[in-house]
């Protein structure tokens, strides 16, 4: 029985869960603050971005 999802969606949002989770371990934890001058969190939203833009094109393109 399928529920409606595919593969790709499921991917999707095991991807966000952790991202939730290493933004919420990183701020709450490692002392990660934007606009801090501090490169490790800005590297990890830049990375992201990068993943979830491609991740859309290729959903549009497919």
């Amino acid at each position: 029985m399928s529920l409606g999802f595919n593969s790709q969606s499921s991917l999707s949002t095991v991807l966000g869960i952790v991202i939730v989770i290493v933004a919420i371990v990183g701020t709450q934890f490692l002392g990660w603050e934007w606009g801090s001058g501090q490169l490790v969190p800005t590297v990890i939203a830049v990375v992201l971005v990068g993943g979830g833009a491609l991740l859309v094109l290729h959903d549009r393109l497919t």
